[in-house]
């Protein structure tokens, strides 16, 4: 890991940047710039004035995408400010060129008021096509999504919440095959309450799964807790319905599914022994998870996801964003709702077969371009259905 950090360090040196601004149209004659520039494009800007919609035709804007940040929560470094966040956002923008040939450009604010945030957005949402929103910490990012969704008419998209609840709902489709348990039996403990925690619960209930207790680091979130801040108050209401109290220890007693999207170390060995029958666990804490796969497979883990690359069964939203872009842009999709999202994790399960499939191959790989074809395929499939379209 060491020199791994040491040679990126140094490629970013070298690199001075991961993307560029490259023309799509001639400009090496007067013929060229008359057409490209004035006199002619003139009438392009009239077009557009007189119907503004005109503008995803006329111009890249359909096929633009901003990845947004306010600097607040950068991987797992924190509030770190919107300049420091600029190589990851950066990086971002190459994954949406690659994977999904959506032109990306890194917008970093320097604010962390939520009004100010969303006015920013809002005022220059007529350049793009859609929003990603990035490494904004909870509960504000909730809001800033919410707002944005609601008074936008273009596909808005926190990568950190939804990006990762689609992702983590793929690999839950497809772990379930192998140890035959059905998404509507099964006992599912969440720890982590912060935006991918939150998201994630909302998409699995949504799927189908019917019992999912949540954990902050104080325990498991139970209804009527006055220490709930908003966001955690309106899971509490959709979560933990058998009414549990106590420790993480206690909510993972008898479950079948572990979701870790908080910190280092938290999952004991005692605790996997805990849980049900061939036990699933997705311990997404970056760079060391809740608990280290060779533990948790020492202690009966039968399936184990991370959110590291060094590990089979990485959990990684590379694998969601770049492709669900294309299919929302390709839709011309004015929002991304329930369908597209849960479309996306089954384009994503879907590219492993019955086959293929075994306790250390539940996921195809983040650079496996037919990953990225089926998740905007069937992105744009479940946005023209459920009529997500821009009017």
């Amino acid at each position: 890991m060491k020199n791994i950090k040491e040679e990126s360090l140094q490629k970013h040196y070298e690199w001075r940047g991961k993307i560029e601004v490259k023309p799509r149209v001639p400009v090496s004659s007067n013929e060229d710039l008359m057409l490209a520039y004035t006199p002619g494009v003139a009438e392009a800007c009239m077009v557009i004035h007189e119907d503004v919609n005109k503008s995803f035709k006329l111009t890249r804007r359909w096929n633009t995408v901003p990845v947004i940040t306010d600097g607040t929560a950068v991987l797992g470094l924190g509030d770190i400010g919107p300049e420091a966040g600029m190589p990851v956002m950066e990086g971002k923008c190459a994954l949406f060129k690659s994977f999904g040939d959506v032109d990306a450009f890194p917008i970093c604010i320097k604010s962390k008021d939520t009004e100010e945030i969303i006015n920013t957005i809002k005022l220059i949402s007529g350049s793009f096509g859609g929003i990603n929103l990035e490494d904004i910490s909870a509960p504000r990012c909730f809001e800033i999504e919410r707002r944005l969704k609601a008074e936008l008419n273009i596909p808005v998209f926190h990568d950190d919440q939804h990006g990762t609840a689609i992702v983590t709902l793929a690999a839950l489709i497809n772990a379930l095959k192998l140890v035959d348990k059905k998404i509507n039996e099964i006992k599912v403990v969440i720890n982590g309450a912060g935006a991918a925690g939150v998201a994630i619960a909302k998409l699995l209930l949504a799927y189908g799964v019917k019992d999912v207790t949540a954990c902050d680091s104080r325990g498991i979130i139970c209804e009527g807790d006055l220490r709930l801040n908003t966001s955690k108050q309106e899971l509490a209401k959709l979560t933990n319905r058998r009414h549990l109290t106590g420790t993480l220890a206690d909510a993972m007693k008898g479950a079948d599914v572990f979701v870790g999207v908080s910190v280092a170390d938290c999952v004991s060995q005692d605790m996997v022994r805990s849980m049900n029958e061939k036990p699933i666990l997705f311990t997404c804490a970056n760079p060391i998870p809740e608990i280290l796969p060779e533990k948790a497979k020492e202690a009966g883990a039968y399936i184990i996801g991370t959110g590291s690359s060094q590990y089979p069964n990485q959990i990684n939203n590379v694998l969601v964003f770049p492709g669900l872009f294309r299919g929302a842009i390709d839709a011309e999709a004015s929002t991304v709702n329930e369908q597209m999202m849960m479309a996306a994790a089954l384009g994503i399960a879907s590219c492993v077969s019955e086959k293929e499939l075994k306790v250390d191959y539940i996921l195809p790989y983040a650079y496996d371009p037919k990953a990225h074809e089926m998740v905007a395929k069937c992105v744009k499939n479940a946005a023209i259905k459920s009529g997500a379209i821009r009017k």
